[in-house]
């Protein structure tokens, strides 16, 4: 799996943009910065909006080809960022953020509940998590994300992942991405905003 998408991020191309998702931008341009948290952000472009916006950032991925790019990115933009290779299994932090944003990022069902119920050890007190992810009913679309039922999130899994957080939003929802070449289309997500208590 890590050589996979190693081989995908060595394209030259931006393979989900340089833009940020839409849900985070908008979370984003409308709080104070702090310190922000992106497990598996890819090629950076959150990161590196966050960034722009102030925010001291901290992002990780298990492609070491993505981080590369994710760096290249950061330098032209001008702006720095920590950005460390690591598997959701084996990171370790002794920092505390403000935001955790998990943008996209797909894991196996018990590997899922774990990854999302130990990000609570890296959350200041009322510090939250924010969370847009594909629907199971994204199966029927061709607009991006797992081709593995396994791999596509239901709202009541999400719901109990986040159940000891105060949940200040969690829907799913269709959009329209526009995400570089391989989120283009219809789409069914989730989206979380939940704070811990």
């Amino acid at each position: 799996m890590k050589e996979q998408w190693d081989a995908r991020y060595k394209s030259k191309e931006f393979i989900y943009g340089i833009e940020p998702n839409n849900f985070l931008k908008s979370y984003l341009n409308e709080t104070s910065p702090g310190k922000i948290l992106l497990p598996g952000d890819g090629e950076g472009r959150n990161a590196i909006y966050a960034a722009k916006l102030g925010w001291d950032v901290t992002a990780f991925d298990y492609s070491n080809s993505a981080k590369e790019k994710a760096k290249g990115l950061a330098h032209f933009n001008n702006v720095d960022i920590t950005y460390f290779t690591s598997n959701v299994e084996s990171f370790n932090l002794n920092e505390k953020y403000d935001l955790i944003a998990i943008i996209y990022l797909h894991l196996p069902t018990d590997l899922r509940s774990d990854f999302h119920q130990k990000l609570i050890n890296f959350l200041n007190p009322k510090g939250k998590i924010l969370l847009e992810c594909f629907s199971k009913e994204q199966i029927n679309h061709n607009s991006g994300g797992p081709k593995n039922d396994k791999l596509l999130y239901d709202l009541n899994e999400i719901k109990q992942d986040f159940a000891n957080y105060n949940i200040e939003q969690l829907e799913q929802t269709k959009i329209y991405l526009n995400e570089g070449p391989l989120h283009q289309g219809n789409a069914s997500v989730i989206r979380l905003i939940a704070q811990n208590n």
